[in-house]
């Protein structure tokens, strides 16, 4: 399964136009993603990262280049992608479930079908007795987990995660991105996550592409394999503990431009 191509960027370049003249932020960047596979991409803060994920999306059309997800040219917002931003976006006013079921709402797809399996889905990841409890009544993590259960609601081909565990503190950041990491494994997700942070990326992904600084290209790419506690479930918690693990990270560190201009 993951050695089929699903997502191709080719040659992308962007440039922003303001009042003060151009901004080159992503310059020739190409680089592919394999069906069922987390690839994480890394670099200097103000490099791009995020830029990349709309125009993935489809939010952002590229000054130059091509994205293709599944063999079809990236033209306008792709209702096949699921973007998970920063904050959870969750509605204070309406219930876990009624936030769950926003997605489909909006594309008139909600029926007993549809809301038999995202009950399903709450049910599955420890969610099921939360479904009538409001947003402030959840932890951040428990929050986070929604809001991918959200986003998977409406059955997307692929998932991009921006900085997904930033809000949360370090005890949680590690408990949601095993919750993350499982579920998107277990749902056979394709996904590209943005991340500061090098051992969120090495412990969670297949693969972590590093990139330059601005306007942003690709630098390396590496392809994780940890040798995560053999005989048990592999989380991004127990691969941390792999030998492997402070090779990568120290490879990925020193590659880093971390001086931002």
């Amino acid at each position: 399964m993951k050695d089929e191509k699903f997502v191709d960027i080719k040659n992308i370049s962007m440039i922003y136009h303001t009042i003060n003249g151009e901004t080159k932020a992503l310059d020739q960047l190409s680089f592919e993603v394999k069906k069922g596979e987390i690839v994480a991409i890394v670099g200097p803060s103000g490099c791009g990262k995020s830029t990349i994920l709309s125009i993935i999306a489809g939010l952002l059309k590229p000054t130059s280049g091509m994205v293709t997800i599944n063999g079809q040219k990236v033209e306008g917002t792709n209702k096949k992608v699921g973007y998970m931003f920063q904050s959870d976006h969750l509605f204070q006013w309406r219930s876990i479930l009624a936030n769950v079921l926003i997605g489909l709402e909006i594309q008139n797809k909600v029926n007993e079908k549809s809301i038999n399996r995202v009950t399903k889905l709450l049910e599955t990841y420890g969610l099921g007795d939360f479904q009538t409890h409001y947003p402030h009544q959840l932890s951040g993590g428990m929050r986070q987990r929604v809001a991918l259960i959200r986003t998977l609601a409406t059955e997307p081909d692929l998932l991009l995660l921006d900085e997904p565990f930033s809000a949360l503190d370090y005890q949680s950041r590690l408990a949601v991105s095993d919750d993350i990491a499982k579920i998107i494994n277990q749902e056979e997700k394709t996904a590209i996550m943005v991340t500061h942070d090098i051992a969120e990326a090495i412990s969670m992904a297949d693969r972590v592409i590093v990139l330059s600084n601005r306007p942003a290209n690709v630098k390396s790419i590496y392809n994780i394999e940890l040798t995560c506690n053999e005989g048990e479930e592999a989380s991004p918690i127990k691969c941390r503990e792999a030998p492997e693990f402070r090779h990568y990270f120290n490879k990925i560190w020193k590659e880093l431009d971390i001086h931002v201009r």
